[in-house]
């Protein structure tokens, strides 16, 4: 039964039902005018929070200026409004703790350019730790460093006396499945052994409230970390701006960040205090829709409102952080327009209805071919199911490795390519019997019809698949899977005409039944319009007209 359900294709919305909602983009102040970039962000995080859930052929497409169109197969419209109806909430919060999930190499420090403090992808080891504290991160349990950084050139931070971040903790309770909520400052935040413990069985995917009153548990985006967060210290309305650069006599990218004037005070109250723990216990972390993006370090208070990020980023990480960061929290709002709900009863019936339409389709190529071919037939029905299995494999595989699913239109483009294999079989077919009429032997007819045949089939093919690639380049939604499919069926002819229909003429033209030309097996003399199969009895394919012998009329010669 488990083999049966994971050897099945993902399935769209339109055969599997679900739910599409149409969201209108519109600025807080409703003044300002939405742009590309934020319209197109807000897609991106859309579509992590969707497919995040596990929804991974959702299709989430912007449309006009400022609509954001969602479309998830399966989901309802309860649980899909609630996941794309809100927005995307960005936070900083303290590391209280950290283990890894997963081994994975710890990378070599690389030293930062200029001002870069040394990144603590080593840090020493807490030896004070007492069982009843919190965990805090080690070597093990910490990746590759990345540090904060003033902006600010000229700027000389204060040491400020190191505050106590260690109080008595609390009698253990029973363990919560969510960490407890605190009204104190975040800042000074200790979780309690109820907390510590709930931690400890945490594992990435486990579903919590990503609340800025209370301290929760977070995964890195690549979920090899786990880390126990304090609350909330600022939240992504507190920057105004942020992007990825690389500074003057620079070699590295780094990120650049730019608060407001309230988001600056509490940057430097919180760098103050995290700056003050230790190495290794000074991450200042990332946070966007509860998973951890990035943990950079703090090794000095930051005034100014201005900070970098600086460590081993290439540039597409450098961007990606950015982005985040300056859209993290949507300097947009959004307003559901529309919810449709396609019932799973209808996607079925249309289900239904394109595969009865493939297998009448089918069943007339296949029709065709037996009464006009004959026993040639039999190679385009095995031809045929050769492509079927190798089409149903790559459907299934492509499903689970890419997200790709098979809608109506894909369907169709399935149904099309039916006629484009036939069309491949008979060119071959015609050229096979045009060679054995000018007098070839049937064995000599399959080599030299193969070879000026096959120029046809991949000229042919070249153009369908063209189309194809022209088709999915240009459309958007459904359309593309159109394209998809046609391109991707294409393919498998080219590969099914070349490695298995000819080779299997050729291995058949050997057999009594076809090389002496049968009068079922499509190939013999009175089907192909000639007296004999040449090779038989005489090399030429017609008979010889013989000169008459009778005198003319009235005797005269």
């Amino acid at each position: 039964m488990a083999l049966t359900k994971t050897w099945k294709p993902k399935l769209g919305l339109d055969l599997r039902g679900g739910t599409t909602i149409t969201l209108t983009a519109s600025t807080f102040d409703g003044k300002g005018k939405v742009t590309a970039d934020q319209l197109n962000e807000a897609k991106n995080i859309i579509g992590q929070r969707v497919n995040g859930a596990g929804v991974a052929e959702s299709d989430i497409t912007t449309s006009g200026s400022n609509h954001i169109n969602v479309a998830v197969p399966g989901a309802t419209k309860e649980s899909l409004v609630s996941q794309v109806g809100q927005t995307a909430l960005l936070y900083f919060r303290i590391v209280l703790g950290a283990q890894a999930t997963a081994p994975a190499p710890t990378p070599s420090p690389t030293p930062g350019a200029s001002t870069t403090p040394k990144p603590t992808t080593t840090p020493k080891p807490s030896t004070t730790v007492k069982p009843s504290t919190t965990v805090k991160p080690t070597t093990s349990s910490t990746p590759k460093g990345r540090a904060w950084t003033s902006a600010l050139a000229d700027a000389t931070p204060t040491p400020t006396p190191k505050a106590s971040t260690t109080p008595k903790p609390s009698t253990p309770a029973a363990t919560p499945s969510t960490p407890a909520t605190t009204s104190g400052d975040p800042l000074n935040y200790t979780p309690d052994a109820a907390t510590q413990a709930a931690f400890a069985t945490f594992k990435c995917g486990d579903k919590q409230l990503d609340d800025p009153k209370t301290a929760i548990f977070s995964c890195s985006q690549d979920g090899q970390y786990k880390y126990l967060l304090g609350p909330a210290i600022l939240a992504g309305t507190d920057l105004s701006d942020a992007s990825a650069g690389i500074p003057q006599n620079g070699l590295q990218w780094q990120v650049n960040l730019k608060f407001t004037s309230a988001g600056g005070d509490k940057f430097l109250k919180a760098t103050q205090n995290i700056s003050q723990r230790g190495d290794g216990q000074n991450l200042f972390a990332i946070v966007l829709d509860g998973k951890t993006i990035s943990t950079p370090s703090v090794d000095n208070p930051i005034p100014g409102g201005q900070a970098q990020i600086t460590g081993t980023f290439t540039e597409a990480e450098a961007r990606d952080l950015a982005n985040v960061l300056k859209y993290g929290s949507l300097p947009v709002k959004f307003d559901i327009s529309s919810v449709e709900t396609v019932s799973p009863q209808l996607g079925g019936d249309q289900l239904s209805a394109g595969i009865w339409a493939g297998l009448i389709g089918l069943a007339l190529v296949v029709l065709f071919c037996f009464l006009y071919y004959r026993g040639l037939g039999i190679v385009v029905v095995m031809s045929l199911a050769v492509a079927g299995v190798l089409t149903g494999t790559l459907v299934i595989l492509l499903g689970k490795a890419i997200g790709f699913t098979l809608t109506l239109a894909g369907i169709a483009g399935l149904i099309v390519a039916v006629g484009i294999t036939a069309d491949s079989f008979i060119i071959y077919f015609e050229r096979l019997r045009d060679e054995v009429r000018e007098g070839r032997s049937l064995r000599s007819s399959v080599e030299t019809g193969w070879a000026r045949a096959k120029h046809t089939i991949i000229a042919a093919d070249s153009i369908s698949l063209l189309a194809a690639i022209v088709l999915y380049v240009l459309a958007i939604g459904s359309v593309r899977g159109f394209a998809f499919t046609l391109g991707l069926t294409t393919l498998i002819d080219l590969v099914v005409v070349f490695l298995f229909t000819k080779p299997m003429v050729t291995l058949l033209a050997r057999t009594d039944f076809f090389g002496h030309g049968h009068k079922l097996s499509g190939l013999d003399p009175e089907h192909l319009g000639v007296e004999r199969l040449p090779g038989q009895t005489k090399p030429t394919a017609r008979p010889r007209k013989t000169p008459s012998t009778r005198k003319p009329l009235g005797g005269q010669v």
